[in-house]
């Protein structure tokens, strides 16, 4: 009987395979999970796992019953009252329902519920499930290229820790039986004929003939012997090339008004919105450049930390941000190399002058290099002069998009309109 015994080492990922499998059936309880923790917890504790549970009733498997009627034999495992040939009474109406809780709410399990924790890169995955940045691959590749080591076959020559043991071995037994081949066949023909003389004459050993035949054989024997078990022509060694892989690069700018007429509340708003494009962003891309630019009266290019939590007052020229974000763009992204976004932050309120320019500076140089652009208004009034002066570039752009957001239950409903994935 074969016996086949694993002996590979266990993952710690080797149920993954059942996971995602059991993730895709109850795909619509989870998902509901999911928009509840989104209500419940802040955007930046988001990117953290869930809880979820599932109530018993949706846990049901398909199964085997046997059929009305009949007669069968059961095995009942601990039975202590029954013998063969009882009859069992019918249980009384409602005395077989479970002792469970029931449906299980969303804090606590039942007994007959069931309840696991989704890990981040699932909370992610699901969270952003149906989301997309739009016009995302440009026409042509990246000039910058990234290089995977990839083996390319066998070579004659290398470091000795790359040499292919098996590898050479069999080139080794190749060359001793192709330069031994001819030897060996004349090597059999002289033992048959030795065989033939010995059994016509076995006490003849003066014969020419049989002392040529042990002559030659011997000289054949000593010519195979010579033969070297390894040559240096042998040798193989594992070939590593660096493969190119052209990849797409994308850039994301982030701006944000941090002027006086911008409270804490509407900022507050402002780095829930940024907190989580940096969070789509990040689960969207391996590499992907993120510029933060805060102005009020000057724009200044910050780091993600300064661009979140430090204070500024004073007035709104949203131009300055605007001219700095294009500077950035000729001075380190190129158009023709790198997918650049932009998304923009503001209570709409700016020196009624400069609004026009805003308009002007987008429509005429940032929007022919960006592959899409982002504002959002954070105001419960009316619309601000500049909101005004950005209809007009919505309306000559098709990759500008525009919303207003009034409360921090808005702002996920806003994003998901925002970067929904285009139906084709």
């Amino acid at each position: 009987m074969t016996q086949i015994i694993d002996r590979r080492f266990s993952d710690k990922n080797k149920s993954a395979v059942n996971r995602s499998r059991f993730i895709s059936r109850f795909k619509s309880h989870i998902k509901k999970a999911v928009a509840e923790a989104i209500s419940k917890r802040s955007i930046t504790e988001i990117e953290k796992g869930e809880k979820v549970i599932i109530p018993a009733k949706d846990l049901s498997q398909p199964i085997f019953r046997y059929g009305i009627g009949g007669i069968r034999e059961t095995v009942y495992p601990y039975n202590q009252d029954f013998v063969k040939n009882d009859r069992i009474k019918r249980p009384l109406e409602g005395s077989g329902k479970s002792q469970g809780s029931g449906a299980s709410n969303t804090d606590t399990i039942g007994s007959d519920d069931f309840g696991f924790e989704l890990s981040r890169e699932e909370f992610l995955n699901l969270f952003f499930e149906d989301l997309a940045l739009p016009d995302l691959i440009k026409k042509q590749f990246s000039q910058i290229q990234t290089s995977t080591p990839v083996r390319a076959g066998f070579k004659k020559y290398g470091a000795l820790p790359s040499l292919n043991i098996l590898r050479s071995l069999r080139n080794a037994l190749g060359r001793r039986i192709a330069f031994s081949m001819s030897e060996k066949t004349e090597l059999e023909e002289i033992e048959k004929k030795l065989k033939q003389l010995n059994m016509l004459n076995p006490e003849n050993s003066d014969n020419p003939e049989i002392i040529n035949l042990l002559e030659r054989k011997n000289k054949l024997i000593q010519k195979i012997s010579a033969i070297p078990f390894i040559d240096t022509t042998d040798l193989r060694f594992r070939n590593i090339v660096l493969q190119p892989k052209p990849s797409t690069q994308a850039v994301m700018f982030c701006l944000m008004d941090v002027s006086g007429s911008m409270d804490e509340a509407r900022k507050e708003l402002a780095k829930r919105f940024f907190i989580l494009l940096y969070l789509f962003l990040t689960k969207t891309y391996q590499k992907i450049e993120i510029v933060f630019i805060r102005h009020h009266t000057t724009a200044k290019e910050v780091d993600e930390h300064e661009f979140f939590y430090s204070r500024e007052t004073g007035g709104t020229v949203v131009s300055t941000a605007l001219e700095l974000m294009m500077k950035i763009i000729r001075e380190r992204y190129l158009s023709s190399d790198w997918n650049i976004y932009g998304a923009e932050a503001s209570d709409g309120d700016n020196w009624n002058a400069d609004s026009p320019h805003c308009a002007e500076v987008l429509i005429q140089e940032i929007m022919p290099c960006v592959q899409y652009f982002a504002y959002v208004e954070i105001s419960p009034q009316a619309h601000q002069n500049l909101w005004e002066a950005y209809v007009e570039v919505e309306k000559k752009c098709k990759h500008f998009a525009m919303r207003t957001v009034e409360n921090t239950a808005e702002i996920y409903p806003v994003f998901r309109e925002l970067f929904r994935k285009k139906t084709s």
